[in-house]
């Protein structure tokens, strides 16, 4: 599947604050928060390596969205993903290109694309501008 993603170079809770500001500059917000990790090993007893999804949700994009397909529900909100990676933490969203091939949602699916693309591009500004 293919993803807009960096590796930032930092820790996971350095990166996740600094993709939630990212996020929040192109109109995008939080909704949901889920510790993979955390939820496994209390459900199953798993140990595995640190693993988060942030539900984000840009409201207009939303709106838009639903208005073309009510069932463009299943994909709300738009998964970020934070793991450990060499070097750092590996931030991930899936590209809604992907998600939304129908030929009605092109244009908002390009402009989805675009904002979260600035808001990968705004996490590695971030990055570079740490002291």
């Amino acid at each position: 599947m293919k993803a807009i993603e960096t590796v930032f170079d930092g820790s996971m809770d350095e990166a996740e604050a600094a993709i939630r500001a990212a996020l929040g500059e192109q109109g995008f917000g939080v909704l949901t928060e889920i510790n993979v990790s955390a939820n496994l090993k209390a459900a199953l007893d798993v140990d595995r390596p640190p693993l988060k999804i942030l539900g984000a949700c840009n409201p207009g994009f939303a709106h838009r969205a639903l208005q073309l397909d009510p069932a463009v529900s299943l994909l709300i909100p738009c998964n970020v993903v934070l793991e450990p990676a060499a070097g750092g933490t590996r931030v991930a969203v899936i590209d809604p290109r992907e998600l939304m091939n129908d030929p009605s949602f092109a244009d908002l699916a390009n402009e989805a694309a675009a904002q979260l693309s600035a808001a990968i591009d705004g996490l590695r500004r971030h990055q570079t501008s740490a002291p």
